[in-house]
């Protein structure tokens, strides 16, 4: 909390307790996601953003996906993905193509490559969440930490 001679008394500042959520949160997170990320780059050349896009592909029917669709699926901009998507084709694991349903959208394409990397990548992948997130908290803590997070993603895409 800022000092008293900035203290804004219409500002809600965040009690002691919320205060600690919120950094345990901020720190936790950011190491987490740090981690995960290094283990897949240091064993499997790849990004935890790599990873993501790999996933959501591979779950498409047609191992395939719009680009706007995957950029609002990983929560990126679309110059972003396109930046990362031409980093991920050129190491072969998807192709680009247009979509047949319109002709001028692009759909980012997994190759067989991207497959075998993912499959390749997922088993250290899950262990790790594992290890860092899943197994070091009980079955209620877990419910509510996706329960917390199912509602801070409908409250802000609601907006």
């Amino acid at each position: 909390m800022p000092t008293d001679h900035h203290l804004d008394r219409r500002t809600p500042w965040l009690t002691d307790d919320e205060m600690r959520a919120w950094r345990n949160y901020m720190d936790g997170s950011q190491r987490l996601m740090d981690r995960l990320n290094r283990d897949l780059q240091a064993k499997h050349d790849m990004t935890l953003a790599d990873y993501r896009i790999l996933v959501l592909l591979s779950e498409s029917p047609d191992g395939a996906s719009r680009m706007s669709d995957l950029a609002d699926g990983i929560l990126s901009s679309r110059s972003r993905l396109t930046h990362q998507i031409r980093r991920m084709e050129e190491q072969g694991m998807v192709t680009r193509d247009s979509c047949v349903e319109d002709g001028r959208g692009v759909r980012a394409v997994i190759t067989d490559e991207g497959l075998r990397r993912l499959a390749e990548a997922a088993p250290m992948h899950v262990r790790e969440v594992r290890a860092n997130l899943v197994d070091i908290v009980t079955k209620h803590q877990l419910k509510v930490l996706g329960d917390v997070f199912e509602r801070v993603n409908r409250t802000i895409e609601s907006r």
